[in-house]
């Protein structure tokens, strides 16, 4: 018998780097806003997924608003975002059933496919941790101590991570009770220091992570 599904879905960014006057994930393509088109992917699925969305106390009411104006109409819980990514994820625990399994993806990938998360559910039940991982297609370099100074590095040992990252429910929630620190960049990195195993599984090329105002541009084409 599979486990419940649930998806935290973290929006409490600012998104400074857009340059934008409001966060990134309220920027709107193809008339929804980004935000919108995640939480869209996750309800598309055929097995039920009790969503939690994480956002900025200050966007709340302006959320709440956009969706009834809209007509957004969907029960998620809706709690508010913290400090950083990780105090966000931490806020949105208490809402978890052990026994379950959880996907946090960003709000910002609306490129995610059903398929996708699909599959990513299936991993993450199965392994009980696992995260997906796209190899780079550039070369990459390291640099030194100086501007000037930088040293090639073997690309075939490096994965660039995506989200959804994947993890029975009650590895996550015993994962964050560890003190926050600084090199916490994502969940993974959260359950490894717990001391739990994390599985690399493939990734989806073009579930990018909107950051600049060239992603929105790509993500714009990609939705069409």
């Amino acid at each position: 018998m599979s486990r419940k599904r649930y998806a935290i879905i973290v929006a409490g960014g600012s998104g400074t780097r857009m340059g934008a006057q409001i966060p990134k994930q309220y920027l709107q393509i193809e008339g929804k806003p980004i935000l919108r088109h995640t939480i869209e992917r996750f309800l598309s699925l055929e097995q039920p997924v009790h969503i939690i969305v994480v956002v900025g106390s200050e966007h709340k009411e302006w959320w709440k608003e956009y969706c009834r104006k809209s007509g957004f109409i969907t029960r998620y819980d809706l709690p508010s975002g913290g400090m950083t990514r990780f105090h966000s994820v931490q806020n949105a625990l208490k809402y978890l059933e052990d026994g379950a399994v959880v996907a946090v993806h960003d709000g910002v990938r609306p490129l995610v496919t059903p398929e996708f998360l699909e599959r990513m559910y299936r991993d993450g039940e199965e392994y009980g941790a696992a995260i997906p991982a796209v190899a780079p297609a550039d070369s990459i370099r390291e640099t030194g101590l100086y501007a000037t100074q930088s040293f090639p590095v073997d690309r075939s040992k490096i994965r660039l991570v995506q989200t959804p990252q994947v993890f029975h429910t009650e590895i996550l929630k015993e994962s964050y009770r560890l003190p926050y620190r600084q090199d916490f960049t994502d969940d993974a990195s959260v359950v490894e220091a717990a001391g739990y195993r994390v599985t690399l599984v493939d990734g989806q090329p073009y579930n990018i992570k909107i950051t600049t105002p060239e992603d929105l541009k790509i993500a714009g084409s990609l939705l069409l």
